[in-house]
């Protein structure tokens, strides 16, 4: 009896390490077959345009595929949706502004996933910052002006936005509750047909990002008053920073990062970052971002622990100004 006793002991506890070596063995060979990237916006966007050039990069590292999804729908919830309901082994990421995904998503629409314990940090990639601008015909020359012309006319100007619920718009929010001014906002489907009206003319002003923006500055089809960051743009040094323009504190950036599905094995990730951070130290890498307006992440702030802490700490910031606004998704 006792001999049973032991012979199944021994039994019991090789099968429940069994999965354990499972998962040792799985990330040692990690990985072995392609990996798909999904990407929550339409294809030739600002998003894909970026995952594309990170994507092609760590292909190199890990020496296999890294394919581009576009699971495109309801402001990036049904591509990260999808990503949630992964199997947890680093096969499947997501890549796009997770500061719209991750942190203003949760906030106005009911979610089929948790944000906070459904993913798996991967890598902080880069961040953008916006741009305020306006039409060209707008009379105010600089921001005092700006806010001012808006201050005398309330209730009658109108701000464009890429959607409901996008950065852009939670950061009009923002701006009124800091400079005490009242206008209406106007939802469009993409930056590309809000930009349209806004050289036509038939809005007022904006808060977008760069690559979406400068064009027309350059152009001389809008004006631009100010980036919302502490510094200026490399790709615009001409355009002045909150601070100096007399919005002191009015800061807004999006982020770009990585995520898979939660419970991919601590090796699986550790490996997955090494590639980005491999990525993101290629200077043609960096130049291509740099042209599109991001500022890549220090080093040391590229770590899957440093994305969590950067996620905390803007939903602690914007929750309650996104809930006070009443913001609700589409």
């Amino acid at each position: 009896m006792k001999l049973f006793r032991r012979e199944f002991l021994r039994l019991a506890m090789g099968i429940a390490v069994l999965p354990t070596l499972s998962n040792v063995s799985q990330a040692q060979s990690y990985p072995s077959r392609p990996i798909t990237m999904i990407v929550p916006f339409p294809a030739g966007g600002p998003t894909d345009v970026t995952a594309r050039i990170i994507a092609e990069r760590m292909q190199l590292t890990l020496r296999q595929p890294v394919i581009i999804e576009n699971v495109a729908g309801a402001a990036g919830t049904i591509g990260i949706g999808r990503v949630s309901r992964a199997p947890p082994d680093g096969y499947t990421l997501s890549f796009g502004p997770g500061f719209s995904t991750h942190v203003i998503n949760p906030a106005i629409y009911s979610l089929t996933y948790d944000v906070r314990n459904d993913f798996e940090p991967v890598a902080l990639v880069s961040r953008f910052s916006h741009l305020i601008v306006a039409r060209k015909s707008l009379a105010a020359n600089d921001l005092n002006g700006l806010i001012a012309w808006l201050k005398a006319n309330p209730g009658e100007v109108l701000q464009a936005t890429s959607g409901v619920g996008s950065a852009g718009h939670v950061f009009g929010v923002l701006f009124q509750k800091k400079t005490g001014t009242d206008f209406g906002f106007v939802p469009y489907r993409g930056a590309a047909a809000a930009i349209q009206d806004l050289v036509a003319g038939r809005v007022d002003l904006m808060i977008d990002t760069p690559v979406n923006c400068l064009p027309q500055v350059r152009a001389g089809a809008i004006k631009a008053y100010a980036v919302t960051a502490k510094s200026r743009l490399a790709t615009a040094p001409d355009i002045p920073t909150v601070d100096e323009a007399g919005l002191p504190g009015f800061y807004g950036a999006n982020w770009y990062s990585i995520y898979t599905s939660r419970g991919a094995p601590v090796e699986i990730i550790t490996r997955l970052n090494a590639a980005v951070v491999e990525v993101l130290a290629d200077p043609a890498v960096r130049k291509r971002l740099a042209e599109l307006g991001h500022e890549i992440m220090p080093r040391e702030q590229q770590t899957p622990e440093a994305l969590h802490v950067l996620q905390e700490a803007e939903t602690e910031k914007w929750w309650p100004i996104i809930k006070a606004a009443n913001i609700k998704g589409d």
